[in-house]
């Protein structure tokens, strides 16, 4: 048996499968989000902790007998989030999270005055990245920012609690921007354009690789017999790409969750910041990723069921329904600032268009048509990077939605792959890898272990679709330089 542990944004999910990759067994539990002022996104990591000991031990009372057989665990969580340690391994101050915006103007700064970390960390420096979170404790908290011994991911602070060892891995360790991408290790150059050296950094190892054993003492409370091996694991996109069999260059996916994001393996380090494509350490060894990503997908109709008093599946039923293409009000989904393509952590959303005829079901298809303009343009961003994916994968909450699906296929011009069944994501690659890493299994054999879903149904662009929103997304992207000037 093999354990899987995503530490997400809204909760921590614990996922066991069997020999046969079949999931036995999954649970939750749920976290909150601290907001103590606009545009800071916190959370406190002894939640995440407990969180994870409620779904493992969850586990543990509805499959006993299978959590005493878990042999390999690998984790996944949030990416870039700032966990900084002092010498005594107490936290020094809630996590800055990845969705955070605060740090603006040092992102800014690091991007304006180190080119080197395009070159090197092969990214443009926004504000969701952990570098300028660092910096920005720096200039506005020094005196914590000078007791900083460690500094942590996320998910490499629930390793702390489970191991004892200070590890990170390749994917989510190049989230930070300190990491020579191409070479898959850190960067003293990055690390010293923020105050920062390697020594305060977690030892690296590919997501396949053992990255500890459990401790006992957490082994025996969780129900397990002997001591498992604990995985590098991933970031949460790179985990949810092992969960959806996506590894080989060319392989790609679209996911429809809290945010948006489009990922496209490589088998290369291929930057291409100027176009705002990402370019990350795949999980999988002498692999790579660039990716696309909008930060406000499904927590936009969120949003709108927290205005409008309704549930979100009560919202999408009612346009689902009553559907006419295109709308004529118009949304911008940025919420939270835009990454892709634009990099503005300024950026807001905004309806346009709306009279006193409007209602709230068009209001819904404004916003589900927003964000499939916005991944849109992702995916463009890709295809300019040279990785346009020739089909996408389909995952996340947003992905039950045919129609949704068939406006980002027509509106994007790519086909859209549906798989059977649900439960592909970071929860199951991390326990893909937990099981790499205690199986010991080579390179070569990771695709016997990454297999791809079943395929449920492929969603080809609709030409008379595409033609009916060329006009409209074209005004959707005028509107935004238009509202920025």
């Amino acid at each position: 048996m093999y354990l899987g542990i995503d530490v997400g944004t809204s909760g921590v999910k614990a996922l066991l499968i069997d020999d046969t990759d079949s999931v036995v067994a999954n649970d939750t539990a749920p976290l909150d989000v601290l907001r103590p002022q606009p545009g800071w996104s916190e959370q406190n990591p002894e939640d995440w902790w407990q969180a994870v000991n409620l779904a493992v031990q969850s586990l543990r009372a509805s499959h006993p007998a299978q959590m005493a057989k878990v042999q390999g665990i690998g984790l996944s969580g949030q990416m870039h989030g700032l966990v900084a340690l002092e010498a005594s391994d107490s936290v020094l101050r809630p996590a800055i999270l990845w969705n955070d915006t605060r740090n603006a103007a040092e992102a800014d700064e690091l991007d304006a005055e180190f080119p080197t970390f395009r070159e090197i960390g092969g990214n443009a420096v926004m504000p969701g990245f952990t570098a300028p979170k660092a910096v920005w404790m720096q200039r506005h908290e020094p005196e914590l920012f000078s007791k900083i011994n460690k500094i942590l991911l996320p998910k490499d602070f629930i390793r702390l609690r489970m191991t004892g060892e200070f590890c990170a891995e390749m994917s989510d360790g190049a989230g930070t921007l300190w990491m020579d991408v191409a070479q898959r290790c850190w960067s003293d150059e990055l690390l010293g354009a923020c105050g920062l050296n390697s020594d305060q950094m977690p030892r690296l190892v590919e997501g396949s690789e053992v990255s500890g054993t459990l401790r006992g003492e957490i082994a025996a409370s969780w129900g397990i017999e002997g001591t498992p091996v604990v995985a590098g694991g991933a970031g949460d996109n790179a985990a949810a790409a092992c969960g959806l069999g996506v590894i080989a260059p060319g392989d790609a996916f679209l996911s429809l969750g809290t945010s948006g994001v489009v990922f496209a393996v490589t088998d290369s380090f291929a930057p291409a910041p100027e176009h705002g494509a990402h370019a990350f350490c795949h999980a999988i060894p002498e692999t790579w990723h660039q990716m696309g990503v909008i930060l406000a997908a499904t927590d936009c109709l969120n949003w709108l069921g927290d205005v409008t008093g309704q549930r979100v599946e009560a919202l999408m039923n009612e346009f689902e329904a009553n559907y006419t293409e295109p709308s004529p009000v118009l949304f911008h989904p940025y919420l939270s600032g835009e990454r892709t393509p634009h990099n503005d952590a300024g950026a807001r959303g905004a309806f346009f268009g709306l009279s006193r005829a409007h209602d709230r079901r068009e209001m819904t298809q404004a916003v589900v048509e927003g964000v499939a303009f916005a991944l849109a343009d992702a995916i463009d961003v890709l295809a300019n990077a040279s990785a346009k994916p020739s089909s996408l994968l389909a995952t996340g909450g947003g992905a039950r939605s045919r129609r949704w699906l068939q406006i980002i296929a027509a509106v994007a011009q790519c086909p859209i792959v549906v798989p059977a069944g649900s439960d592909f994501g970071a929860a199951l690659g991390a326990a893909r890898l937990g099981r790499m890493a205690a199986d010991e299994l080579e390179v070569a054999e990771i695709t016997a272990i990454m297999q791809k879903p079943d395929m449920a149904e492929q969603i080809d662009p609709n030409k008379s679709l595409t033609d009916a929103y060329a006009g409209t997304i074209a005004r959707w992207r005028d509107l935004y330089h238009a509202v920025k000037c």
